[in-house]
């Protein structure tokens, strides 16, 4: 599976910085026409807000979906592929989650347990659970950005998880409110405590912040090791994963053309290393899609290539799975969270149209 995002190098001149060529008014590759989802999820209670997919390697056809409930009394709502509510699944009682991810194979006990991830704000716990049972396996919360001060510091908002080539398991967490100091961005070792719980170690503290509004998208490509996010307002930030290869920012880019806030980051793969990175454009009902590979002589260029509308309103979260996953799925599945409290599951060509034909 692959999850991924977005860019305009930084130091390019500032008209093509700004504004990739044809980007400016309705052109051939915009998609005047709003893009229908093939099935709506459940309600959750309060607020929905991010989604992320466990895809099961032995039958896709069975893999879930994860939606966080961003309240006070929230949680993690599972859903099968039509949107179905598995109630037998779904963690209640959460403290606003607010973003969710999915990773494989974490070391536990000796034995390789899938997990998904989310983001505790109101107790700056981040809450892991296995897969798919969806048991709790991080002793009640492990706490994050510890000796912080300012208002909104701790309070957690963005996650994404990384599998390094050697197999470590990685979580860039982000918060409400940060320094602009450039470590906004805080990045933790993921491993077994000894007793079948998780541990978190720090790795780093990175990323530049604006200061404007807030950052709360964070998508990583694992197998071109950068980690993207939206700073709301400003731009999509492409760093390395890797906390070995620096904390120098490689990348701002969709710096124009967004009716207002940069929310979900999600990718589609189409080889390892070409695809397309999907920026919701949460004011405009739509997602801005550019090249995942760069260009000769621009390796962190991502040039935009289409705008398509979809139905999903005022969309935070989103989700690209690039495999097949049953009937209806063919060619992946993408989500995107609405503001009337679902999720909405499109099929991917639809999504992004004469880019996969």
């Amino acid at each position: 599976m692959y999850r991924y995002s977005v860019i305009c190098l930084i130091g390019l001149a500032a008209a093509a910085c700004q504004q990739p060529a044809g980007r400016v008014g309705q052109t051939a590759a915009d998609s005047s026409q709003v893009v229908q989802p093939v099935a709506v999820t459940d309600s959750v209670q309060h607020d929905s807000d991010d989604p992320a997919v466990w895809v099961n390697a032995k039958d896709p056809a069975q893999s879930l979906i994860i939606g966080t409930d961003k309240d006070s009394d929230g949680g993690l709502y599972v859903y099968d592929l039509a949107g179905h509510l598995q109630a037998n699944k779904t963690v209640r009682g959460l403290k606003r989650p607010n973003n969710v991810d999915v990773e494989y194979g974490l070391l536990l006990n000796g034995k390789r347990t899938d997990i998904a991830v989310t983001t505790e704000r109101e107790t700056h716990n981040l809450r892991i659970f296995s897969l798919p049972d969806m048991k709790p396996i991080d002793g009640g919360g492990i706490p994050m950005f510890e000796g912080e001060t300012g208002t909104g510091f701790r309070d957690l908002m963005g996650i994404a998880l990384y599998r390094t080539k050697s197999g470590d398991i990685q979580a860039i967490v982000g918060r409400k409110s940060g320094p602009t100091d450039g470590t906004y961005l805080w990045q933790y070792r993921l491993a077994d405590a000894g007793n079948g719980q998780v541990k978190a170690t720090l790795l780093r503290k990175f990323g530049e912040y604006s200061g404007r509004k807030e950052i709360e998208s964070i998508a990583v490509d694992d197998r071109l090791g950068y980690v993207y996010y939206s700073d709301e307002g400003i731009g999509v930030r492409q760093y390395f994963a890797d906390s070995e290869r620096g904390n120098k920012q490689l990348a701002l880019f969709a710096t124009q053309g967004f009716a207002e806030d940069h929310e979900g980051i999600s990718i589609y793969a189409t080889s390892d290393t070409t695809g397309y990175l999907l920026v919701s454009d949460q004011g405009g009902d739509r997602f801005q899609i550019f090249r995942r590979e760069g260009q000769a002589g621009q390796p962190y260029a991502h040039p935009w290539v289409r705008t398509t509308r979809v139905l999903a309103h005022q969309s935070d979260g989103s989700e690209t799975i690039t495999q097949p996953l049953n009937s209806q799925f063919k060619h992946g599945l993408f989500i995107a969270m609405s503001d009337n409290r679902t999720f909405q599951l499109y099929r991917c060509e639809d999504v992004l149209g004469t880019l996969l034909k």
